[in-house]
């Protein structure tokens, strides 16, 4: 989008990725880490070169995607009970951390860029209805 003229500039094509949902971008190596929902899966996007770099499959349910540029992984809440982990390791290589449990439904992540913290609202513990935040320890795997 041009914001100067509200119109698109673009459009690109991302393979293998249906019904994209969420984006996180890294602003400083041109890359977009989008959810798939039709495909589950995440896909890691160049948007200088707009092609696909990589595809990791993910849970049901991908609701939001956030990327730390601190410690160079992206976060995606998937709202089945797990948060996915991808590392980038430099702009061309990916890899998948773990899918980490966490309470169903859970359809929102931010993270404190100074210490790499994940907060996490959850609306239910065990299926039972429950308001709070969850705080995550990123531990280097």
């Amino acid at each position: 989008m041009d914001p100067s003229t509200d119109r698109v500039t673009g459009r690109y094509p991302v393979e293998g990725c249906r019904s994209d949902h969420g984006m996180a971008v890294d602003s400083e190596h041109h890359r977009a880490f989008l959810l798939c929902g039709g495909s589950r899966n995440l896909t890691v996007f160049a948007l200088d070169t707009h092609r696909t770099i990589a595809h990791f499959p993910i849970p049901a349910g991908a609701d939001v995607v956030k990327f730390d540029s601190g410690n160079g992984w992206a976060y995606a809440a998937c709202s089945s009970g797990a948060i996915s982990i991808v590392q980038e390791d430099d702009p061309e290589h990916f890899r998948k951390i773990e899918d980490a449990a966490v309470q169903k439904l859970v359809h929102s992540l931010a993270i404190d860029p100074s210490t790499h913290r994940v907060y996490a609202p959850e609306q239910e513990e065990d299926g039972r209805p429950a308001a709070r935040i969850v705080v995550y320890e990123p531990t280097r795997k």
